[in-house]
């Protein structure tokens, strides 16, 4: 198993984008980049931490690769916005990809410097390429958000939309049970 961690936003969106993906055994909800430890909830959104909203993927290589989760990464958020997805605003809510090893470092700058040298988007990329800090776990209540709270206004209004692409786009990538 690996791991990848981004940030894309709010990390309900991202953990339920990532969590049908065949070969993803386990997705996490929390923080890193931040100045203090074990940070809460309420004190990364103040946005006065320097803490980014992540998900931490684990993964199994030989049946997605971190190729593939950047494809899915790209493709489900807008990463020319600095510090704002959405209505969602702030620091806290910054692209960033935050590398477990050199390998996954070059990688992710190759698919960037690929992305705006073929103008895929209408504004230069901002996502943030770095190493992986503290990883903090997020409180419980905000893990598997997206499943257990999908009624939810924010849920239905921003979640499931992203949801819905990945199926749409990304089908053959799901694990079976979801597709």
């Amino acid at each position: 198993m690996e791991q990848a961690t981004f940030g894309a936003g709010c990390f309900w969106c991202v953990e339920a984008v990532f969590q049908n993906l065949e070969g993803v055994e386990k997705v996490v909800s929390g923080y890193t980049g931040g100045r203090i430890a074990n940070p809460t909830y309420k004190e990364v959104c103040s946005g006065l931490t320097g803490h980014n909203e992540v998900t931490q993927i684990t993964f199994d290589p030989q049946k997605i690769t971190f190729e593939e989760l950047l494809e899915v990464f790209w493709k489900t958020h807008d990463p020319t916005t600095l510090n704002r997805q959405g209505n969602d605003v702030g620091d806290q809510y910054r692209s960033g990809i935050y590398y477990h090893n050199e390998e996954q470092k070059r990688l992710a700058e190759e698919y960037k410097q690929k992305l705006n040298d073929a103008g895929a988007f209408p504004k230069p990329i901002v996502t943030e390429i770095l190493p992986l800090g503290t990883f903090y776990r997020a409180e419980d209540y905000h893990q598997n958000y997206f499943n257990l709270n999908g009624s939810q206004p924010y849920c239905q209004f921003v979640v499931k939309p992203k949801v819905d692409k990945v199926k749409a786009v990304f089908g053959e990538k799901l694990k079976k049970a979801t597709a």
